[in-house]
């Protein structure tokens, strides 16, 4: 091997390892993957051909060959489990409690990550041995599992000895992306980081696509004085971290509990975890046999149990897509008795082994039904029949893909009355009073089988109903009147065309400004949008060509949307991008600020870009907009343009 290579090697380890640190830790990209794709070739090539292969290489997060067995790791300093509590009345007695043997007391709260807790061993800045937490004092070693993941450190820059502490898991979004292919579902993202790290093929775990959140600093040869210390020291050496509370009011913590929004997460947590912020007073309140006295989690409801599938049902959808809904002996979870829950398609009840009288496991899916992810083997009756007819018409169904439709659009009670719901929704034509039940009651009593039959409805048709009074009825027609004038993205988006949402509705209003410029679209003009496939576009055209007389119908009562106007306002014609973290709002409302005031927002630094805005803690793209000479304002100076 020559100097020049040895040198290339490094320069490419060094580079790369700093692309995947803003990628994969700071959520902030700095080059398109294609570049790194080319220098991970390249270094692939050189390790090759010359045969020496730095140990933080990120050509060795793929997964080498399977281990035989795993060996045990006895832990620098004994990892302690957590008291727990599940009311906030148990958290201010633990308060009490602090106050009783401390002067004055600071906490934080953080995530209580539902996963799998690794310890990791650093010497001489590389990363020298991954275990898990085992029963505290001695764990397994699974160092070449954890290489495999692109969060963790190969090298940091501290050269001393230190044993750090994080929580593997695998993101929600990764979870459903795995499931989506595997033959062989996984029950819940918890288990899929547990099996991943436990499994003797590095391989495997590389497939899960596994995350690490680091809280915590066991060991070190450094003295971090508190926690709030050991995160910073955290994210100087290069790892991944969330954000951290800090108070010295237990109402303020309780507060802060309160407004965590579960569903709003990408990863799993099960509680949230409040510790005293400061080493001498962790050390004046010491141990029991079992848990520091200075921490404390508070423990959310369950999101997951097992139940009994009683029967499965199978519902119409506007498209005239067939559900499966399973019924459940009823059992109690998140504070709801669940007696329903979801599964996708016919293949996912056979892929997840779904049978009749199943013990089955079920999750929480974002507050309102939960989701099937497992029957127990070997537990069930009998297979769960495949349909043949629509149960709702009786038309014979058909297949396409993985998925099975009643084709009777013009006759199907179900898929009307559902089109209908979808039309008067708040993100289409926004009309009051009309649920989904009143709509049902139009089908049966008043012949309504389309949306611009509603438009000929009166009060009179409407008072002879079961429990209508004048006055009710009165609302509904002012309410139906009032719906004539949506917006464009609104109409698009009632006309309920298959593969247009809320978000692609506005995209097309945009850039058609009228409904028949829309309707004039060919099939490739449309693919040539952003996130418009062939197959959308060609649902788009196809609506057009075969019930383009709705439209017409629709217009012919009256139906007039209001065309797209320019936003005006102090970002007009700016392109901004956003980085780092804003303390002030939410990034969402932000963007929604900017682009109510005439602006757009990029995803990243570009030379077309013309303001960056830089929250604390900005990276990258703070650097590059420097280089580019592109205008960069702080978060007070954007609040001051927002409110100008």
């Amino acid at each position: 091997m020559t100097e020049k290579d040895e040198k290339r090697i490094k320069e490419l380890v060094s580079e790369l390892n700093a692309y995947a640190y803003a990628y994969y830790v700071k959520d902030d990209p700095v080059v398109a993957d294609v570049v790194y794709d080319r220098l991970y070739d390249e270094l692939v090539r050189l390790e090759r051909e010359t045969g020496y292969r730095p140990d933080d290489s990120p050509t060795r997060r793929v997964g080498g060959e399977p281990i035989k067995e795993f060996t045990s790791h006895e832990h620098i300093t004994r990892l302690y489990s957590l008291d727990k509590c599940q009311s906030f009345d148990e958290l201010r007695a633990w308060d009490k409690k602090i106050r009783a043997s401390l002067e004055s007391v600071e906490y934080t709260l953080e995530y209580k990550l539902d996963g799998l807790t690794m310890v990791l061993t650093y010497d001489g800045g590389k990363l020298a041995l991954a275990s898990t937490r085992g029963n505290g004092v001695t764990g397994e070693v699974v160092t070449e599992q954890v290489k495999t993941i692109k969060s963790v450190p190969l090298s940091i820059p501290h050269t001393g000895r230190v044993e750090v502490k994080g929580e593997c898991i695998m993101r929600r979004s990764a979870f459903k992306k795995y499931n989506e292919r595997a033959s062989e579902p996984l029950k819940n993202p918890r288990n899929g980081a547990a099996g991943a790290i436990r499994n003797l093929d590095p391989k495997v775990t590389a497939s899960r696509n596994l995350d690490i959140i680091f809280y915590d600093v066991n060991y070190s040869d450094e003295y971090i004085p508190t926690q709030k210390a050991g995160v910073e020291w955290l994210k100087e050496n290069l790892f991944k971290t969330e954000k951290l509370f800090l108070s010295k009011d237990i109402e303020e913590i309780i507060a802060e509990i309160d407004k965590v929004d579960r569903d709003g997460l990408d990863f799993d947590i099960d509680g949230m975890v409040i510790k005293v912020n400061s080493a001498d007073a962790r050390e004046t309140l010491g141990y029991t046999d079992k848990f520091p006295r200075w921490a404390m989690a508070y423990k959310f409801p369950a999101e997951e149990t097992t139940t009994k599938l009683l029967d499965v049902v199978w519902q119409v959808g506007r498209t005239g897509k067939l559900t499966p809904l399973a019924l459940l002996k009823p059992v109690e979870l998140c504070g709801a008795t669940v007696r329903k829950a979801t599964l996708n398609n016919y293949n996912d009840v056979l892929r997840k082994k779904v049978r009749l009288g199943s013990t089955v496991f079920i999750r929480r899916s974002n507050d309102v039904i939960p989701e099937i992810l497992s029957a127990v083997e070997g537990t069930g009756d009998s297979e769960v029949p495949l349909p043949e007819v629509c149960p709702s018409c009786s038309t014979p169904l058909v297949t396409v893909g993985a998925h099975i439709f009643c084709p009777n659009d013009k006759g199907c009670k179900p898929q009307i009355v559902s089109k209908l719901a979808h039309f008067v929704s708040k993100d289409c034509m926004d009309v009051d009073g009309l649920s989904e039940k009143t709509l049902s009651l139009f089908y049966d009593e008043l012949g309504v089988r389309t949306p611009s039959a509603l438009y000929d409805l009166t009060a009179d048709d409407l008072i002879g109903l079961d429990s209508f009074k004048d006055k009710k009825a009165d609302n509904i027609i002012t309410a139906l009147s009032k719906s004539k004038t949506p917006s464009l993205a609104s109409f698009i988006n009632a006309l309920g065309i298959r593969g247009v949402g809320k978000k692609l509705a506005s995209d097309l209003a945009e850039i058609y400004g009228d409904i028949d410029g829309l309707r004039k679209a060919s099939v490739e003009e449309l693919t040539g949008i952003e996130d418009v496939g062939e197959v959308v576009a060609q649902c788009i055209a196809d609506y057009f060509k075969e019930k383009g007389g709705e439209v017409d119908e629709l217009l012919g009562k009256g139906v007039t949307p209001r065309l797209p106007q320019k936003a005006t306002g102090n970002f007009s014609g700016q392109l901004v991008v956003l980085t780092g973290t804003l303390d002030e709002m939410p990034r969402s409302k932000a963007i929604k600020l900017i682009e109510e005031r005439g602006g757009k927002v990029g995803s990243s630094v570009t030379k077309q870009t013309t303001l960056l805005v830089a929250g604390r803690d900005a990276g990258s793209k703070l650097a590059k907009a420097e280089k580019l000479g592109i205008k960069t304002i702080s978060e007070s100076e954007f609040l001051a343009l927002i409110n100008a």
